[in-house]
């Protein structure tokens, strides 16, 4: 029998990669909440820029940019961290496919100056969330031990 088999047949990988399932599943659960919160909160207009899902977007990759900081420096060792709230609860909340649906909405409602402007604000706003966010982290963590 193969090392990597287990005895009733399933791959040994399998073993660790349900944990990793369920923190994904459970985190994406509660990101993808908040997403629909932001939305009832601030639902899309007809012809209109769409705030909730560029802001989720924003943040969403503002905390991701600090997340990695923090899981390299603190939780490196802990394989369900990153997992859990990188690609569950933010993976949940960020919402990159809306966005392109948005900018389709806005085609067909005659917003196409809209549309592209948004396009570009959400990939320009997105990349320097991110950045900036692992910045602040790093620089809130420098004088730390």
């Amino acid at each position: 029998m193969s090392e990597n088999v287990r005895g009733d047949g399933e791959p040994a990988s399998l073993r660790s990669d349900w944990a990793v399932i369920v923190a994904v599943s459970l985190g994406g659960g509660l990101g993808a909440l908040a997403r629909y919160g932001l939305l009832v909160l601030w639902p899309p207009g007809t012809g209109r820029f769409p705030w909730a899902t560029f802001a989720t977007n924003v943040l969403g990759c503002l905390l991701i940019g600090a997340l990695m900081v923090l899981v390299a420096r603190f939780w490196a060792h802990r394989r369900l961290v990153r997992p859990f709230f990188g690609t569950g609860v933010l993976g949940g909340f960020t919402t990159f496919s809306t966005y392109v649906i948005d900018v389709r909405r806005l085609i067909a409602d005659d917003a196409t100056g809209l549309a592209v402007l948004y396009l570009a604000a959400t990939v320009v706003a997105a990349l320097t969330a991110a950045y900036a966010g692992g910045a602040l982290a790093r620089r809130l963590l420098r004088g730390l031990p």
